[in-house]
């Protein structure tokens, strides 16, 4: 009998490939309520291992019943996590490319605003945020958004700053929704997004937490601009870059925006 453990290139390719997974769980469920619920799961598993060493028959089989529905119950419990990392997959480009999904299901579309469009989506919000004039609006990529877009009112529109303004102003019946961009128009205004279940920053507000929130769920980017303080943010992934420039803002969408070679 060998004394050694023989070690395989497979077996050091698994072992990555389980730590990129639990890594990207990681990512997704820390600063969750999530988190705190697998910690308890986990509490619960070693306990039950701790009373069938002891050999408890009874606290074992109540035991063991709950541990035998776990699966059905994560599904439950995890599901929002579970649909963010299904989305993270089928919208992230490398692994499209590398399973050939982009070319067999046309994942992969090109741009969605052109350089020109994004200069007047940055001049827009620098001009609502001199006013502290509270904007939310957001990019769709691959993600069609069509969920979010049927909570608002259809526009169809062409970018424009004028147009962008009007929607914002305090007056105006569709300001405290979200302004939605898709395939080069404003698709839609007013309309209601997903807030963050994370803990985030207690000064945030709704915008600033429904675009934690849409960027979490979607491919989707999105530009906030502070009522209270008047700073321009951006978040994409899930997480949020404050107290923007110019500068800084055009470079992020273009750099997001632009389409891999």
């Amino acid at each position: 009998m060998s004394l050694f453990i023989t070690i395989r290139i497979l077996d050091v390719l698994d072992i990555l490939l389980v730590a990129i997974l639990l890594y990207q769980l990681y990512r997704l469920i820390k600063g969750t309520v999530a988190f705190n619920i697998m910690i308890g799961l986990f509490s619960l598993y070693l306990l039950w291992l701790i009373v069938r060493a002891l050999n408890m028959q009874l606290l074992g089989s109540i035991m063991g019943q709950f541990i035998g529905v776990g699966i059905i119950a994560l599904i439950i419990v995890f599901h929002p996590e579970i649909r963010k990392f299904l989305v993270f997959i089928g919208t992230n480009y490398n692994v499209n490319r590398i399973l050939l999904l982009d070319k067999l299901f046309g994942v992969h579309k090109d741009k969605s605003v052109e350089a020109e469009q994004i200069e007047i989506l940055v001049d827009t919000c620098f001009s609502l945020s001199k006013s502290k004039t509270g904007a939310l609006i957001v990019i769709a990529r691959n993600s069609e958004l069509a969920e979010q877009i049927n909570t608002g009112e259809l526009l169809h529109a062409k970018i424009s700053s004028s147009l962008l303004r009007t929607i914002f102003y305090v007056n105006t019946p569709l300001h405290d929704g979200a302004v939605i961009i898709r395939d080069n128009s404003i698709v839609a205004a007013g309309c209601i997004l997903p807030l963050t279940q994370r803990e985030v920053d207690k000064t945030m507000g709704l915008r600033h937490r429904a675009a934690i929130g849409i960027t979490e769920n979607t491919d989707a980017l999105a530009i906030v601009v502070s009522e209270e303080r008047g700073t321009v943010s951006f978040a994409v992934e899930g997480e949020l870059k404050r107290r923007l420039s110019p500068e800084v803002l055009v470079e992020l969408l273009a750099e997001h925006l632009s389409s891999p070679q």
